[in-house]
């Protein structure tokens, strides 16, 4: 085992303890037995409300949910958990219920006595997020831990009476003030805070339960859950089932984008029991995408074996973009470039270049360029009949690069082998594709990989046709990486899946991946000949519109797909990032029109991070890296911070939204739209 997952290469499930939900059972603990990846989702209604909260209960569990979970901040909506309990069983409905707890033990000790599974945040249960810096001695940092094991004790006790799970599911912005002290706001804090609930567990011999490691960063989530498992099997020789989430993904494409590269780079190897796709959006929704991520594994163990990795040449635990020279604007400190396939557009014209970021206007005979303009399109054999706007350039097949007048705009992308044996060759720039692992098993098979080695004028496109992608690619950065080869990659992914859902899910997971590790210098999205006329059938029969109103093309979505994972990737900003929690009992106004409103009139800021929280819970600590924060903080009243700082109270929510934009105006963060 590789530090925190089986195998870097072969799928393989992580091996964890068998946990017991109700009638439902979770975990890989191997010897033949390996329970699928559960879905689950958390109601919106008010727990007070039993009626709504069943009836959004049933529509969750008939959109294939596996578990429910429900929001207990207080004692009250504990007990009222029963009710709900009962309502749902009379109809006929026995999927598990998980009571959400965050600061009352009390109200978790009831809810263990009823439902099948309570989830603690250890950063806010029995310690208090106060956003102080204290320093902790020795002695006092054990004081703090046998205050904790005292009123954590008991839960776990009633949890193991009544045969109740547990999840004990760390927040990255909800650390203690004492983890913080210790540990600072990074992936070691967060696990060291689930380990301490963990340890108190063990000690009373209670195994039933899930672990989770959520952040609104996909990065910092990714390393968490990696260092969880490695510490896992460092202190105990064992790991538990992990409970995969991005939270506070947001909504629409970007939140799905933004929970695939956290949930999907995790899946890729094999770690993961359960997943939450935690959208700002009514929460049945939530429960296809989820399939749509564990679907992809289902049939994944018999892929073509891809060459063993002997050393690790990164550090899965921490970020560092892998080294490489620059050509032209690719590599080295250059952002990562967007390459769009339109080869499958017959006749381009200027017109098409709209659906890249590139407008058109006849009467100034002027290009405008958006903030997500591609910086390259691929053409295959076309060249075009008319001048191309900015510094946009074009990659195309060598024979027609050969034929074309103006060669610094146009490029020549080879098949690997290809370029070695080729006649002609740019001197400037020269795309050279990679397969990875697809029918070639050993790296010995790749032999004009050193040929290619470090050459001024060479970028690698690395792809993969294996079933098992990202690991095919990803080994063969480990081999560049033992090779010293510095050429820069561009990441290259084709879709033959269906639906807009799965085409963002695979897009994501497979590129997303690798970025989240510093690989990729580019990324270039494309469909298969079925996928891309399909997407274009949907979009034409009126079930896919862009901003404005049109139809969205393929080209369109797949541009816009690949600046969502760079942003998600916090690999290039090109637009405003939301970090907007997926709303729950406990949300003080209607949590989706007020993003739309917010994003209405704020999605031009391109950098800005804006969270909108619900209530206190999702607060200041789940915002951890937000710029501005939009809090509710009683009924129709708002605060608005800067970072964690509370800058303006209890204001109306009616005029909240221009107290954040004067606010953004207050701190320069403010530029007015353009026209």
């Amino acid at each position: 085992m590789q530090g925190y997952t089986p195998s870097l290469t072969q799928y393989q499930r992580l091996i964890t303890r068998e946990v017991r939900i109700g009638d439902l059972l979770m975990g890989n603990p191997g010897n033949g037995i390996c329970h699928p990846i559960r879905v689950q989702t958390m109601t919106t209604t008010d727990t007070m409300d039993t009626i709504a909260t069943v009836e959004q209960s049933i529509r969750c569990i008939e959109a294939g949910a596996e578990l429910v979970r429900i929001t207990a901040p207080s004692k009250k909506e504990a007990e009222n958990l029963a009710a709900i309990k009962a309502m749902l069983r009379e109809r006929g409905y026995n999927t598990p219920l998980v009571a959400d707890i965050h600061f009352t033990p009390n109200a978790a000790e009831i809810a263990a006595r009823i439902v099948e599974k309570v989830r603690v945040n250890p950063g806010n249960y029995v310690d208090k997020k106060k956003f102080e810096l204290i320093e902790y001695t020795d002695a006092d940092y054990a004081e703090e831990i046998d205050r904790i094991r005292e009123r954590f004790t008991p839960l776990v006790k009633i949890c193991k009476e009544h045969g109740t799970a547990m999840r004990i599911g760390t927040n990255h912005g909800s650390l203690s003030d004492r983890i913080m002290s210790r540990y600072g706001d990074t992936p070691m804090g967060m696990v060291e805070s689930a380990m301490e609930f963990l340890r108190i567990a063990r000690y009373e011999s209670f195994h039933n339960i899930v672990l989770s490691m959520k952040a609104s960063n996909p990065q910092v989530m990714v390393q968490a859950y990696r260092m969880l498992v490695h510490t896992m099997m460092e202190e105990f020789g064992e790991c538990y089932p992990l409970h995969l989430g991005v939270t506070e993904a947001g909504d629409g494409e970007d939140g799905r984008i933004k929970s695939a590269a956290g949930i999907g780079t995790l899946l890729e190897d094999g770690l993961g029991d359960t997943v939450r796709v935690s959208l700002t959006e009514d929460p049945e929704f939530e429960i296809p995408v989820c399939r749509d991520l564990v679907k992809r594994y289902t049939n994944r163990t018999n892929h073509t074996p891809i060459a063993a990795i002997e050393k690790i040449t990164h550090q899965p635990h921490s970020y560092k973009r892998r080294s490489s020279f620059a050509v032209q604007n690719i590599g080295q400190q250059h952002v990562p470039v967007v390459i769009a396939d339109l080869s499958k557009i017959t006749n381009i014209q200027p017109e098409h270049l709209q659906s890249v970021g590139y407008q058109y206007d006849a009467a100034t005979d002027k290009w405008h360029i958006a903030d997500a303009a591609a910086d390259y399109i691929f053409t295959g054999n076309q060249i075009l009949s008319f001048a191309l706007p900015g510094t946009l350039r074009v990659l195309v097949y060598p024979h027609i690069w050969e034929q074309a007048t103006d060669q610094e705009k146009y490029f020549p992308i080879f098949q690997d082998s290809g370029f070695v044996s080729a006649n002609k060759t740019s001197p400037v720039l020269n795309f050279v594709m990679v397969d990875c692992f697809s029918d070639k098993t050993t790296i010995n098979d790749f032999t004009y990989i050193d040929q290619l080695a470090n050459l001024p004028n060479v970028v690698l496109c690395l792809s993969s046709q294996n079933q098992h992608a990202m690991p095919a690619v990803r080994r063969m950065f480990v081999e560049l990486e033992l090779r010293q080869i510095q050429n820069p990659v561009v990441l290259i992914c084709d879709s033959q899946w269906q639906t807009a859902d799965e085409h963002l899910i695979h897009f994501a997971t497979e590129t997303g991946a690798l970025l989240l590790d510093g690989w990729g210098d580019g990324i270039c999205l494309g469909m298969s000949s079925t996928a891309h006329q399909q997407f274009g059938d949907a979009t034409l029969s009126g079930r896919r519109y862009n901003q404005q109103g049109q139809s969205e093309t393929p080209e369109a979505f797949m541009n816009t797909t690949a600046f969502g994972i760079l942003q998600a990737t916090r690999t290039r900003i090109s637009k405003t990032e939301y970090i907007s929690c997926p709303s729950c009992g406990r949300t003080l106004f209607d949590l989706q029109e007020t993003t739309a409103k917010i994003r209405s009139v704020t999605n031009h800021l391109k950098g800005v991070k804006i969270a909108i929280m619900g209530c206190i819970v999702n607060g200041p600590g789940e915002m951890a890296d937000a710029d501005f924060g939009y809090v509710g903080s009683g009924v129709g009243k708002i605060t608005l911070y800067k970072g964690k700082e509370v800058v303006k109270k209890n204001i109306p929510s009616e005029i909240a939204v221009d107290e954040l934009i004067n606010l953004l105006k207050e701190n320069e963060a403010w530029v007015e739209p353009s026209v």
